[in-house]
């Protein structure tokens, strides 16, 4: 005859299935902890770089206008100096409008923060409701 199971060992096998368990959950923690570290150090290099790219486009930009504002002006100096001037500030300002409108349309099309790490998050979710 097959003697019944020990209680203890019972107890055993609970304590040792919960550790285990315990040991997956923090697993699969660390993991989405670091894939949202990977995710925040991406976008913060991303950033980065498009603000450095911005501030050189924008100061070379301006130089570039400002070389043509002075070319412009000093061409109408004796005729009409006023109205270049005028006509200038008007397609500046019209230039500037355009652009913070790209702007605006671009942070509101930049990809969703963390998006990656709450993918994850979710299908981890849908396995666990699954079991």
């Amino acid at each position: 005859m097959a003697e019944p199971e020990q209680p203890a060992e019972a107890g055993a096998g609970i304590v040792q299935s919960l550790r285990n368990l315990a040991a997956t959950l923090v697993a699969l923690l660390q993991t989405r902890l670091e894939l949202l570290a990977t995710d925040f150090e991406e976008e913060r290099i991303r950033l980065l770089q498009l603000l450095f790219l911005a501030a050189g486009a924008l100061f070379f930009f301006a130089l570039g206008v400002l070389m043509v504002t002075l070319f412009i002006v000093l061409l109408f100096w004796d005729s009409h100096r006023f109205m270049a001037v005028v006509a200038l500030a008007a397609v500046f300002f019209a230039i500037g409008i355009g652009l913070a409108i790209g702007v605006r349309r671009r942070m509101h099309a930049s990809p969703r923060l963390f998006s990656a790490s709450v993918g994850e998050l979710a299908k981890d979710k849908e396995q666990l409701t699954l079991r």
